[in-house]
């Protein structure tokens, strides 16, 4: 130990002055460090704001030191992104997410020089791949940017800045200071309801009463990523030979998914971002011409004859047939829960409220063996409801061995064999059972 104390290294660490207690630093100066690393906007969140609760835990988890969130924007170059040719638009989409990550670091770099702790998640990936399918993302960049009056959410469920309109990604900063200016929410939406994102997803899953198919969206835009791999892994695990595989997946599709592995997965669509006017450097072209907006950005998107990814009996399988009958929809595996847990808390995310018309009940699932669980479901007005424990009076009861259900979502299991073995059991009918997986089909 003597020697340790008497290395230069510790002698020199010594006689340093101490640091402050609880360090604070500038809003200017963090504006300064933030513009410097060429981020075009920025806003700063106290860790106790509400408007972030339900990241808190998570972000204390990875850097329980964080007291202020600093939430940045950097554009993308619009042309780019509304290209026809997506691969393009992915090449900005990556470049942009790269030089966030770039900028995020320079930040964490300059805060450690001046002795303040700070740490920057990834603005997408990598993520904590270990959780999924449940959230593997460390910060949910949206709402702290939000927060951060960077923006509002759009109807497409990203944020759009006052400026630069939806043509923006998003990273933050955690850092271990207090900050002596914190920013606040704008007090207006730039969206302007046009619509457009609802007329050119392909999948339907921008709902123009506001709604939002999270699933459907997942399914397709994000085909190359996660559980699209996991569904493609599959395709060529089961395939008895190369002829099969080819039947199953087109030359067309293996190159692409090579693609992603080699350069960085690729969004099929992302057409929500790229027709929409909001932000006031966007909006002229707009306002001056509306038909000639569509025309030039939104009705080559439509018109584009392309693979759709579809979960089978969806609303997005509806929708591309009645929609989009000129493109080619292709059926695949849904995200697959691994838990009880993943299970109940993903309900609102793959509830398809299209097939859920006319059905008006209460669920009561109790899960047993390996995992247990308590829950009410209610089906109504193509809406869902989903609460802890058991509520009120069931229409219909399931009580399920937790194992057994999630091997029957899986697609590894049957339901048929498992009642008859008393596994899953259903009181109130099982044409009630069938009301229930028709809202989440998979």
């Amino acid at each position: 130990m003597a020697k340790i104390d008497q290395h230069p290294t510790v002698v020199a660490a010594r006689n340093r002055p101490p640091r402050p207690e609880q360090p604070r630093v500038s809003a200017s100066r963090l504006r300064e460090i933030c513009r410097a690393a060429g981020v075009d906007d920025v806003g700063f969140v106290a860790i106790d704001r509400p408007e972030i609760a339900a990241d808190r835990a998570d972000i204390l988890k990875a850097f329980p030191a964080t007291k202020t969130l600093v939430s940045i924007v950097c554009r993308m170059n619009r042309e780019p992104v509304r290209s026809l040719a997506r691969s393009v638009a992915n090449l900005e989409f990556h470049r942009t997410g790269d030089h966030v990550n770039d900028a995020s670091r320079e930040i964490v770099r300059v805060l450690e020089a001046e002795g303040i702790r700070a740490l920057n998640p990834p603005v997408g990936f990598p993520m904590e791949a270990s959780a999924f399918p449940g959230k593997i993302w460390v910060v949910s960049h949206k709402p702290v940017a939000v927060a951060a009056g960077l923006g509002q959410m759009g109807i497409h469920r990203n944020v759009i800045h006052p400026q630069f309109g939806s043509f923006i990604l998003l990273g933050t900063v955690l850092v271990a200071a207090e900050v002596d200016e914190e920013s606040h929410p704008v007090d207006y939406n730039p969206c302007v309801t046009c619509k457009l994102c609802v007329a050119a997803c392909p999948v339907g899953a921008i709902k123009a009463d506001g709604g939002f198919d999270a699933s459907s969206c997942l399914t397709h835009n994000y085909r190359e990523f996660m559980n699209g791999f996991t569904d493609w892994v599959e395709t060529v695990v089961s395939s008895h030979d190369p002829r099969e595989y080819r039947r199953r997946v087109t030359d067309q599709e293996s190159m692409s998914m090579w693609q992603s592995l080699s350069f960085g997965a690729n969004y099929k669509a992302a057409y929500c971002l790229a027709v929409c006017p909001a932000g006031e450097d966007v909006i002229a072209p707009f306002l001056d011409d509306r038909g000639g907006f569509v025309a030039e950005f939104v009705k080559p998107l439509q018109q584009k004859e392309e693979t759709v990814y579809v979960v089978a009996e969806s609303d997005a399988e509806d929708h591309v047939g009645r929609v989009f009958p000129h493109k080619t929809k292709k059926r695949v595996t849904g995200l697959r829960p691994s838990t009880i847990r993943g299970f109940l808390e993903g309900l609102h995310i793959v509830f398809q409220s299209g097939r859920s018309k006319g059905i008006d009940a209460v669920y009561h699932l109790v899960f047993t063996g390996a995992e247990t669980a308590e829950a009410t479901v209610t089906i109504r007005d193509q809406s869902l409801d989903v609460q802890p424990g058991l509520v009120g009076r069931p229409d219909c009861t399931i009580r399920a061995d937790a194992a057994t259900w999630l091997g029957f979502l899986r697609k590894e299991r049957s339901v048929v064999w498992a009642i008859l073995r008393g596994q899953i059991r259903v009181r109130g009918g099982l044409s009630r059972l069938k009301d229930f997986g028709r809202c989440f089909p998979g």
